[in-house]
């Protein structure tokens, strides 16, 4: 990703953001394309239940 836009999602407006968003502390990512970091907690919802049945194991 060096070199190439990245995007983040914010968790204090809810919205994609560029580099120059909000301070590192509100957001998710950085993830490669903004439809990626639209779907961020769609993302983070799915590696939880991954996880949390992994623990199951």
């Amino acid at each position: 990703m060096d070199g190439e836009q990245r995007w983040w999602f914010c968790l204090k407006h809810m919205t994609v953001e560029g580099d120059d968003g909000c301070p590192g502390k509100d957001r998710l990512g950085p993830y490669p394309t903004r439809e990626d970091a639209a779907r961020a907690l769609e993302t983070v919802r799915r590696r939880n239940e991954e996880w949390d049945a992994a623990d199951d194991d």
